[in-house]
């Protein structure tokens, strides 16, 4: 993209027309998202685009999780209130720390046993979102509950191209019996679109991206990748005409936006592009086809994904899982070479516990690196992460007691200057996290009476 625009030219134009907040850049199955940009905003110049750009921007949720819970004592504050050392897990987070809250207190009741014994891993994800008890089979009869994002994206998900984004690093199973008598299809999923038919998450980078910045049309999509494929071109080539003719109409401030978000875009795409090179080059069945061998990039490859697809407000809900409850990974990246559900039952052994912690702190460093890019993006008189809120948490407390009380739970962003983050909030022993779903469907517009085990909406947060 031309980067020697007039640095003064077009700034204090009267604008003449507005831009659809859904305009896409096209070509031959092509469909890039745009950002919020100062010509989509109703006003008469841009100066009143700027002040009234709050008005016009949407809230988004998403909800991150992470599995077999944590080293609490490495991830409770010990101070609450807004004077609060992050502890070491949390430690990462520093730079972003008045941009979230640590909530402790909050629980899933649904998430214990209650007479079905053993499957606390299933239970938990299962559990999350829905605050349901999750039928004990491993049959094809499942059933749950609805979850959060769900009833979110099946009210405002009209509103945007994809009702919701569901992302992850593990490509699970469905079937089968994963955990105690419970079904793989429990251990693999948080979303629920009803309460047996569980949204398995994307865990393909490419396809994902695809998904994203292709045209509509199957055929378009085909075709366009073939083309890509045979003269390795970016998908940015195909629309690069129309991004040309749009730049020629926007003032100066949007040129400069749109030049970096399609910056980042082709830089996205290069780098899965890269990944995708090295994967080809392992021995066969090495890795599944697109996915990066190394679990750091594939995780930021994913949370750059959601960040675009919030920035371009193709979509206000999503979820990523990290990894699965349950989920034996090892970390030798962080020198930890033991599988994390077995250091996960740690006997309360000193040396088990360190490595939980370093394992809860990389996927911490993970998050943070997600929420410093939603900071970074500039977006009417904040920024795209003041008009967001950001669940990331587990559905387990310390995974060697298996409780499903005092979760492990971080909230970031503002929600629309709707939440005041930057606090330790300690909640009453066993407050449904479900009260606080509530509370966050409501900011988004969304009234419902009761989801799981709630029993009314979260206070506190603003």
């Amino acid at each position: 993209m031309n980067r020697l625009l007039g640095e003064y030219e077009g700034m204090f134009m009267e604008k003449k027309w507005q831009l659809p907040r859904r305009t896409f850049l096209k070509g031959l199955g092509t469909a890039v998202a745009l950002p919020l940009l100062e010509a989509m905003v109703p006003g008469v110049s841009l100066t009143a685009a700027v002040a009234g750009a709050s008005k016009a921007t949407p809230k988004r949720m998403a909800f991150i999780y992470v599995p077999n819970g944590a080293n609490m004592a490495d991830w409770t504050p010990k101070e609450v209130g807004n004077n609060f050392e992050l502890p070491y897990i949390l430690e990462p987070l520093k730079s972003v720390q008045q941009d979230l809250m640590v909530l402790s207190g909050l629980a899933h009741s649904k998430g214990w046993a209650n007479g079905d014994g053993a499957g606390d891993h299933a239970r938990a994800s299962a559990t999350f979102l829905t605050g349901c008890q999750a039928r004990k089979t491993q049959g094809a009869d499942i059933h749950v509950g609805v979850s959060v994002d769900q009833i979110a994206a099946g009210k405002i998900g009209q509103q945007t191209r994809f009702a919701s984004l569901e992302l992850g690093c593990d490509r699970g199973k469905q079937t089968g019996n994963c955990d105690s008598g419970y079904s793989c299809a429990y251990s693999f999923n948080i979303a629920w679109k009803t309460p047996s038919t569980p949204l398995p998450p994307e865990v393909n980078p490419r396809q994902v991206f695809d998904r994203l910045f292709s045209g509509v049309l199957p055929s378009e999509k085909t075709a366009n990748r073939a083309l890509r494929d045979r003269y390795n071109k970016s998908i940015l080539d195909f629309a690069l005409d129309d991004a040309k003719r749009l730049q020629s109409k926007l003032g100066y401030t949007d040129r400069r936006k749109l030049d970096e978000y399609l910056t980042a875009v082709r830089e996205l795409e290069n780098r899965i592009e890269h990944s995708e090179k090295f994967v080809a080059s392992l021995p066969p069945n090495a890795r599944p086809n697109g996915i990066p061998k190394d679990y750091q990039e594939h995780a930021r490859l994913m949370y750059d994904l959601l960040t675009l697809a919030l920035q371009t407000d193709s979509t206000r809900v999503a979820t990523f899982i990290m990894a699965h409850d349950g989920s034996n990974r090892n970390y030798p990246s962080i020198g930890v070479s033991e599988g994390h559900h077995d250091l996960s039952h740690h006997g309360n052994d000193d040396a088990k516990k360190q490595k939980i912690a370093k394992i809860n702190r990389f996927h911490a460093t993970q998050f943070a690196y997600f929420i410093q890019k939603l900071k970074s993006i500039p977006e009417g008189e904040g920024t795209l992460l003041d008009n967001c809120m950001i669940i990331y948490g587990s559905g387990i407390g310390d995974g060697n007691r298996h409780n499903h009380d005092d979760l492990p739970v971080l909230l970031a962003g503002k929600g629309g200057n709707t939440i005041t983050p930057g606090r330790h909030v300690k909640f009453p022993k066993n407050t449904p996290m479900t009260n606080l779903y509530l509370s966050m469907l409501e900011r988004t517009g969304v009234k419902i009476d009761r989801l799981g085990d709630s029993t009314g909406r979260l206070e506190n947060l603003a």
